[in-house]
């Protein structure tokens, strides 16, 4: 049977406008990253995505180089798209980027307008699509002269290619610049994309988080489970079949994950059981707790476990007891 969207697909899901720009992103996105790639099934894969769908996650967001190997999640996404979704497609926000290494040579990495632009007609090619919603410079280049990649993403747009562009990794000085580059040329720029979590807060540290929401940009959060270490995978150690046991991601390792470390999550897991959350649950909800962020990705290999992130808006606030607590939680370890 073909695929019917849940009428009831956008009753219970939250939407928050991205900045001071006309769009709005689901507070819980769907990243591509990990799962979607050639060792993947097709079944589980149009699973993950129309359920995502049914449950009014509407943005999708990819990279030229997820997979495995590099281009397979858009390729796989893009015959979920044909086989189930193209009805759908102006109910859907997909996103991708270009900025890490996807080709051979000196033309297929970093920032130049030749790889971005090149990078972004095959990312269209490979998901069959005529624009993306948003197309992001997914890594600062230090030898490309900013000016250069920022003109690339205008030039995006200006071709009818992206409707909004965005950057991920720049730390606030870097995205200072980027922002004065895009200004002038009046790109709508509308969306920055950083790693955030409770035990990564390099955005409240650096200025970013406060920067963004100054000139009106939206942010959206990737890791904001800390690679998996902020559920219950890791509660009683180190399962040989997780992402640390595995090490088969150059992030997470085994020796990330020390005694000190585990100690700080099981704080943490106290402290979300006492709200009746899920630790991954309360770790959503604090990133979106105080509307410095539009939304949050989270990856996913099962069903369930989409249906367990979404449920964090369940509970979405904190009172400050628990603010302070987590705080110590972390400090403290």
């Amino acid at each position: 049977m073909p695929y019917q969207a849940s009428p009831a697909r956008y009753s219970e899901m939250k939407y928050n406008r991205c900045g001071k720009s006309g769009l709005k992103l689901p507070v819980i996105s769907l990243g591509l990253w990990q799962n979607f790639g050639d060792h993947d099934t097709m079944t589980n894969i149009k699973a993950l995505l129309t359920h995502a769908f049914d449950l009014g996650i509407t943005h999708f967001d990819l990279a030229n180089n997820y997979g495995p190997p590099r281009g397979a999640a858009e390729t796989n996404f893009g015959r979920v798209m044909r086989e189930e979704l193209k009805s759908y497609r102006d109910e859907l926000i997909i996103s991708t980027k270009a900025g890490y290494g996807m080709w051979e040579g000196p033309y297929g990495d970093f920032g130049s307008r030749k790889y971005l632009l090149a990078s972004l007609d095959q990312s269209l090619a490979r998901m069959g699509l005529h624009y993306v919603d948003i197309f992001y410079h997914h890594r600062p280049d230090p030898e490309t002269p900013i000016e250069e990649t920022m003109q690339a993403l205008d030039s995006a747009v200006r071709q009818g290619k992206a409707l909004y562009v965005g950057i991920s990794n720049y730390n606030k000085e870097q995205t200072v610049k980027a922002f004065a580059v895009l200004k002038e040329l009046k790109t709508p720029f509308i969306i920055h994309q950083p790693s955030y979590s409770i035990l990564n807060r390099w955005i409240e540290d650096d200025g970013l988080k406060s920067y963004a929401n100054d000139i009106g940009i939206g942010l959206i959060a990737f890791s904001p489970l800390a690679q998996g270490m902020l559920t219950n995978r890791y509660l009683n150690g180190i399962p040989d079949d997780s992402r640390a046991g595995r090490e088969v991601l150059p992030f997470l390792k085994k020796s990330n994950i020390t005694p000190q470390q585990l100690a700080i999550i099981r704080r943490l897991n106290d402290i979300a059981q006492g709200r009746g959350q899920t630790l991954a649950q309360m770790a959503l909800s604090w990133v979106l707790r105080d509307n410095g962020v539009t939304s949050v990705l989270v990856g996913a290999s099962k069903t369930s476990q989409l249906d367990d992130n979404v449920a964090c808006l369940e509970n979405a606030s904190f009172s400050p007891e628990e603010l302070k607590a987590i705080d110590e939680a972390v400090v403290q370890g």
